[in-house]
């Protein structure tokens, strides 16, 4: 799984996006700003032995990744959740589930979810946004 972001100069500074999950950093120069890029999103999962992977695309795009893909989904569910500004007991209950456990623990990534729950629990906590899923040639 790899999440689609974008690179380019504003003034003296590169910026580093990756919009799916909300977060933005900057460096001096390109490849600066793909390591902050990288540095951001390991201290944003806040999971020991987590890393993540900066894949250099063309123009003005990169792709991260993670070996864990658990917390990789853990990241997008919980970034998603905030920028709704939902607790964990709301997003469970618009997934219509009894307890907040039941969202949160692929929140926490102790649950890895199929597609098709992963695009219920991106339904849950992020209903005005669509979710593209792409190919990316792998290098």
């Amino acid at each position: 799984m790899r999440f689609l972001g974008k690179i380019y100069e504003d003034g003296e500074f590169w910026l580093a996006e990756v919009p799916v999950l909300d977060a933005m950093t900057q460096g001096h120069t390109r490849e600066e700003a793909l390591e902050m890029a990288e540095d951001l999103l390991m201290s944003l999962a806040n999971r020991p032995e987590f890393s993540v992977e900066v894949h250099s695309g063309e123009g003005d795009t990169f792709e991260v990744s993670s070996p864990d893909t658990r917390g990789l989904v853990s990241l997008l569910l919980r970034r998603q959740r905030e920028r709704s500004g939902l607790s964990l007991a709301e997003a469970a209950d618009r997934l219509g589930a009894r307890s907040r456990n039941a969202y949160a623990r692929y929140e926490r990534g102790a649950s890895a979810p199929t597609l098709d729950k992963l695009s219920e629990l991106l339904r849950a906590v992020s209903p005005d946004c669509d979710f593209v899923l792409h190919r990316s040639a792998e290098g």
